[in-house]
C-alpha cells in the first residue's frame, strides 16, 4: 500500500476540520495516512498510523501538507532532502504552491494512479561566512537582507562570479527563487517568474536611487553579498522567513542554486497559472 505522510498546521482550525474528509479520501483510494505521534492529541483516527517523525518520513512515499504555503516551506525542505514528492492542500490564503483546494479531495486517487504532473522547484543555498563560523542554509522561497529598525542605510555590495554588479544603499535586498517570486519579492515590485525556470532574482527594498530595478541571475551563477555600514548600520538576514541572522561588516553570504530541489505534485497541471489568475489578477477587478 502507498504511504502518505500528513503534515498539518495544527494552529489552523480549518486545517483540522478537513482532516476527516482527507483521511476518508485516502482510505477510499487505498493510500495509508501517516502522522507524527504528537498529532494524536489534535486528531485521532483508527485508520492513521502514528509514529516517530523521522521514521515516518523515511517510510512515506509522498508528503501531503494541509495548510498554506508556509506549511509547504516547513516540510518542503525535508521532502527535498529525502527526494520525496509533496502535494499541498490549501487551507491558507493564497496557496501558490498548493495543488488542491479542500473541495477537491476526489482527485486524491491520482496519487495512486500516477496521473499527475511534477513541478520541479529550484532551491537556493546560502553559505554564511561569518566571524562566528560558517553555516549553510537552504531556501525554497528567499534569502532576505534587511537593515535593523532605526539603523542607518547600509551600502550593499553584490557580486556575480567575482564581478561587482551593484553597490546600492537600500533598506534591504531580496534574493528569491522563481517559487519565491510570488512571495515577498512580488510585494517589493519584482516580476512573476514561471516556477520551473532556474534563476535567482534580486529585488531591492526601498533603494535610495532612481534606478531601482530587479535583476535576474542565471541559476549557475555564484552571487556574493556584503555591505559597508554607515554610523553603525545593522543588518539581519532571514531564510524563508525564519528569525533573523545577525550579519556584520566584513562578513559574506554566498548564494547559489542548491543541489537539491523540491518536486511539487500538480494534480491538474495548471495550478500555478490558476493561482496567478484567480488570486492576484481577478481580485483586483
Amino acid at each position: 500500500m502507498m504511504n502518505a505522510l500528513i503534515c498539518t498546521n495544527f494552529k489552523k482550525e480549518k486545517s483540522l476540520k478537513v482532516l476527516p474528509d482527507l483521511i476518508h479520501a485516502l482510505k477510499v483510494s487505498g493510500i495509508a495516512p501517516l502522522m507524527p505521534d504528537n498529532a494524536a492529541e489534535f486528531f485521532s483516527s483508527d485508520f492513521v498510523e502514528y509514529g516517530e517523525i523521522s521514521e515516518l518520513m523515511n517510510k512515506s512515499d509522498v508528503f501531503i501538507t494541509v495548510g498554506g504555503d508556509g506549511t509547504i516551506l516547513k516540510w518542503g525542505k525535508r521532502a527535498a532532502v529525502l527526494k520525496k514528492s509533496l502535494l499541498g492542500i490549501n487551507t491558507g490564503r493564497l496557496g501558490f504552491m498548493t495543488a488542491l483546494e479542500t473541495d477537491e479531495f476526489d482527485s486524491i486517487s491520482s496519487l495512486k494512479t500516477g496521473d499527475y504532473h511534477i513541478s520541479r522547484r529550484m532551491m537556493m543555498s546560502g553559505d554564511f561566512i561569518l566571524n562566528s563560523g560558517n553555516k549553510r542554509y537552504t531556501a525554497l522561497n528567499d534569502i532576505v537582507f534587511t537593515k535593523d529598525s532605526y539603523s542607518k542605510l547600509p551600502e550593499f555590495i553584490v557580486q556575480c562570479n567575482g564581478i561587482t554588479v551593484s553597490r546600492i544603499r537600500a533598506d534591504g535586498l531580496i534574493f528569491s527563487t522563481p517559487t519565491g517570486s510570488t512571495a515577498y519579492a512580488l510585494s517589493a515590485g519584482g516580476p512573476i517568474i514561471e516556477p520551473t525556470v532556474e534563476c535567482i532574482e534580486l529585488t531591492p527594498l526601498c533603494a535610495h536611487t532612481l534606478l531601482n530595478r530587479p535583476m535576474i541571475f542565471s541559476g549557475n551563477d555564484i552571487i556574493t553579498v556584503s555591505f559597508n555600514g554607515y554610523e553603525g548600520s545593522a543588518v539581519s538576514v532571514s531564510v524563508d522567513g525564519d528569525s533573523g541572522i545577525k550579519f556584520c561588516e566584513g562578513e559574506i553570504v554566498r548564494i547559489t542554486k542548491s543541489d537539491i530541489c523540491l518536486n511539487l505534485i500538480d494534480i491538474n497541471g495548471d495550478s500555478f497559472y490558476n493561482a496567478v489568475n484567480n488570486k492576484l489578477i481577478q481580485p483586483l477587478k
